[in-house]
């Protein structure tokens, strides 16, 4: 999260409204405000606008200071259901931006006093963002997932048979042997699956670097999102010419007949998140 501390001064207001800070979603050269006309924004009673400062606009809403003060943002970002529904409604607004103009995405609650201090931010910030806008024209972000492929169902080792008292010392322990046989055969299996899988990633990760202007590997989903039947190996990010889509999906088609020991998951275009640090932080190929 981003915000100024809006307890430095008293928000902008006029008289008889209740106090208003301004929500800045994403900054562009310039954006057509029909583009933005019916979306709710973080806050419905007020309309997403477009606010402009020299040579940038930044889309903005007016939000109450009281629902995003420190405490009550807090409180909202603990709320699984709320914060999902800011979320979307942030990434909509992002993405209608980005439907007709380079648009750089601002982290989630990036919050400005009034348009005043949104407007100085963005003439101090000018070199950087027009540069972050440069690298991202023409460009969007595609999302690339590599998980282990399910292993085949196999029944659990069973016990050795005749293990309680008064087996045969000699058949307990053949059988003993057999079921630790099988038990390591199937842990040498899952190994060397993963270490498939991880290979298979790499590979994957090279081809769609090959086809990328910048990269970058983002944590990996735990068992909590991909359950238990597969593992997570590659998660990353990839800003790819708009021009060169087709080259990709048919990259990932002949990556997923060739790569059989893992599942390959391509989702977007989307705005570019992961390569819209205005300080040019993004990780060339």
């Amino acid at each position: 999260m981003t915000s100024e501390q809006l307890n430095e001064q008293s928000p902008e207001q006029t008289p008889g409204q209740l106090p208003t800070v301004t929500y800045v979603f994403a900054v562009c050269r310039r954006c057509d405000p029909a583009a933005l006309v019916g979306l709710p924004g973080l806050d419905a009673a007020a309309p997403v606008r477009t606010l402009a400062a020299g040579p940038l606009t930044a889309v903005v809403q007016d939000v109450s200071a009281v629902d995003f003060a420190e405490d009550a943002l807090r409180q909202r970002l603990t709320d699984r259901d709320e914060l999902e529904r800011c979320a979307r409604a942030h990434h909509e607004v992002i993405m209608a931006a980005s439907a007709v103009t380079p648009t750089v995405p601002l982290p989630f609650a990036t919050l400005y006093l009034g348009d005043a201090r949104v407007r100085a931010a963005l003439r101090e910030k000018e070199v950087s963002f027009l540069a972050a806008l440069g690298r991202l024209t023409g460009r969007v972000e595609w999302g690339v997932k590599v998980y282990t492929a399910p292993a085949p169902p196999t029944s659990s080792p069973a016990p050795p048979p005749g293990a309680g008292p008064g087996a045969a010392t000699g058949a307990a322990a053949g059988s003993g042997r057999a079921y630790l046989d099988r038990v390591r055969s199937r842990h040498q299996g899952r190994e060397q699956r993963q270490n498939e899988a991880l290979q298979a990633a790499e590979r994957v990760d090279a081809v769609v670097r090959g086809l990328a202007v910048a990269a970058r590997r983002l944590r990996p989903h735990g068992v909590e999102v991909t359950g238990a039947h597969r593992t997570h190996v590659l998660n990353a990010a990839y800003l790819i010419d708009s021009a060169r889509e087709s080259e990709l999906r048919t990259a990932l088609e002949t990556l997923r007949r060739e790569e059989t020991a893992v599942q390959i998951e391509l989702s977007g275009p989307w705005a570019p998140y992961s390569f819209a640090d205005a300080s040019g932080g993004s990780v060339p190929r």
